[in-house]
This record gives structure tokens, C-alpha cells and sequence, in this order.
């Protein structure tokens, strides 16, 4: 159980290290942003390569950081069932969810992306705008990391569950623990 625990805070650092680091990229999409505005609304002035990298630094911010919202639960959850239910009904309904339909997911979007990332690099593929950015077939490579990072964090969140499933919640990593059970308040008696 504790190699499982160690796998599971592996993947976890992993994907914070590469969360916290693409996150920085909405500063620069920012700013890039806002000079190209500048440039073409105040000086007439327009790169073509400039706003392809804004859109570039999207994909690729948004593709990296996936993994990160993961492992923050910050994706989208209908939450009516899941939220207030307990540890363990939790634990089972994510277990369900990564082997039924996060991992196949996953396993879909690599092969499928594949052959297309593998064309991208065969002829170093640019942008199809003339004057735009060189190397998008870097930026497809994301699609591939993108499925990686999800596949990895499902698998700490399965490892999650098989963890609390088995009475082992000391070994859960700090960054991916549980909330505790909701305790219903006790009627208080005599209330006035």
C-alpha cells in the first residue's frame, strides 16, 4: 500500500509542478493580447505570428494544466450525490468513473491524436497563416500530453480510492485527500 501511496504522490507533484508552471502562461497570453490590441488599434501595426502565439499559448496552457485541475477537483461534477456522501461511497463512485470512463477517455484521445501528431512532426507543420508562427506541430504534441497527465492523475485518483477503500487513509497524499464525512448536527435539546 505505501508504494501505491508513493506512486499516487508522484503523479500528484508531477502534475502541481506542471500546473503551477503553465498557469503562468495566462499572464503571458495576457500580454501578448493586449500588445497586439495596442499595436494594430493604435499604431496599425499587426503580426500575424503574434496572434497565432496567443492562441498557441491557450491550447498549450490549457491542455498542460488539465491534469492540475484534476488533482485540485476543480473540473466540472454534478456534485448533488457526490458532495455530501460518504468517504467511502466517494472513494467507490471515483474508482467507477477513472476505470469506466476517465481511462478509456484518455486511451481515445491518444490514439486517435496520434497519427495526427506523428504527420505534424514528419513535416514540421507551421502555422497555416502566411507570416505565422513556425512549429505547431509542438503545440499538437500537446494533445498527447494533455492525455498523459489526465491518465496519470485518474490513476493516483484510482489509487486514491483503493487506498480508502482499504482503511488506509493516513496514506492518501496530502494533495489529493478527501473532505471528511459531513457530521449531521445533533438536535439540541430545550432550544429555546
Amino acid at each position: 500500500m505505501r508504494f501505491l501511496a508513493g506512486v499516487a504522490s508522484l503523479i500528484c507533484a508531477v502534475n502541481l509542478i506542471i500546473g503551477k508552471v503553465f498557469s503562468w502562461l495566462a499572464l503571458a497570453i495576457v500580454i501578448v493580447c493586449f500588445t497586439v490590441v495596442v499595436q494594430r488599434y493604435l499604431f496599425a501595426i499587426s503580426y500575424v505570428w503574434m496572434q497565432d502565439l496567443y492562441i498557441w499559448l491557450n491550447g498549450a496552457m490549457f491542455t498542460a494544466v488539465a491534469g492540475f485541475a484534476l488533482l485540485r477537483d476543480d473540473h466540472v461534477r454534478v456534485d448533488i450525490f457526490y458532495r455530501p456522501a460518504k468517504l467511502r461511497t466517494r472513494a467507490i463512485t471515483d474508482l467507477i468513473g477513472v476505470v469506466i470512463f476517465l481511462l478509456p477517455f484518455t486511451w481515445i484521445v491518444y490514439i486517435y491524436s496520434m497519427p495526427f501528431v506523428q504527420r505534424a512532426w514528419s513535416y514540421h507543420e507551421g502555422s497555416a497563416n502566411v507570416g505565422g508562427m513556425p512549429g505547431l506541430y509542438i503545440l499538437k504534441t500537446f494533445i498527447i500530453v494533455f492525455a498523459a497527465l489526465i491518465a496519470a492523475q485518474g490513476i493516483a485518483m484510482a489509487i486514491r480510492s483503493i487506498l480508502v477503500l482499504r482503511g488506509r487513509v493516513d496514506l492518501v497524499p496530502a494533495a489529493m485527500q478527501y473532505s471528511p464525512d459531513a457530521i449531521k448536527p445533533a438536535a439540541t435539546k430545550g432550544a429555546a
